[in-house]
């Protein structure tokens, strides 16, 4: 697999540029499946090390110009299957996660995890899945959707814990403050993107929200539908 994605992935030689004397990302002395496993370690050494997802522009400083970054990736995924751990595409770019299936030990264990969780109350999750859903949305709008008041305490709780960021002013009266998810919390659930959101019956088996709370943000949806028509 990883010679077939070298020979695919590697192009010619070319005269080397003055940074890349200081570090050699082409690698140009190395036969090509040589260079293709240096180039794999690099970008599975700066993966491992990284606190957060790892973007594309920040491991194409390791490789070569030429080189696929997900063909990389792809054998690593592939080298990585019998662990219990792999590289996986989340909040646009790749992170080490622990498999699903080993979930039960790890709490077990009770080992400090590396960027443990944020707490959230089973209301806060409910305003934080409300606002992913119908993101950029206002203050005003969310206490509509839940027949009270969401307090600004709320919503700075949610953007402390780095889940919220202010998005456009509303173009309705007074031009309020939206808010919208950030990159973190699609790193913090595991999502690549908005799209990946589950549905609102999967919050609940992920244990984000009760059925009772669940019920409410289907309600709330649906109005506030009525609402911006």
């Amino acid at each position: 697999m990883a010679g077939s994605n070298a020979a695919k992935a590697v192009r010619g030689r070319r005269p080397k540029s003055e940074d890349e004397t200081l570090f050699d990302r082409e690698l140009e002395d190395l036969p090509p499946e040589l260079r293709w496993r240096e180039w794999m370690l690099r970008v599975e050494a700066v993966i491992f090390a990284a606190s957060e997802p790892v973007s594309r522009g920040i491991l194409a400083r390791v490789v070569g110009k030429s080189c696929s970054i997900d063909l990389l990736i792809d054998d690593l995924r592939e080298e990585l299957r019998p662990r219990p751990y792999d590289i996986v595409a989340v909040a646009g770019g790749w992170q080490h996660r622990s498999r699903s299936a080993y979930a039960s030990a790890i709490r077990a264990s009770q080992a400090p995890a590396r960027s443990p969780p944020a707490s959230l109350s089973e209301h806060e999750a409910a305003v934080l899945a409300a606002i992913a859903y119908l993101q950029p949305v206002t203050r005003g709008a969310l206490s509509t959707m839940f027949g009270k008041e969401i307090s600004r305490d709320t919503i700075a709780g949610l953007r402390d814990a780095g889940f919220l960021g202010s998005g456009p002013r509303s173009p309705t009266p007074g031009a309020p403050y939206t808010y919208v998810t950030t990159r973190h919390f699609l790193s913090a659930f595991g999502l690549e993107t908005l799209r990946d959101l589950p549905d609102l019956e999967g919050l609940e088996d992920a244990g984000l929200l009760s059925r009772q709370a669940l019920e409410e943000t289907a309600i709330g949806l649906t109005e506030s539908d009525v609402l911006e028509k």
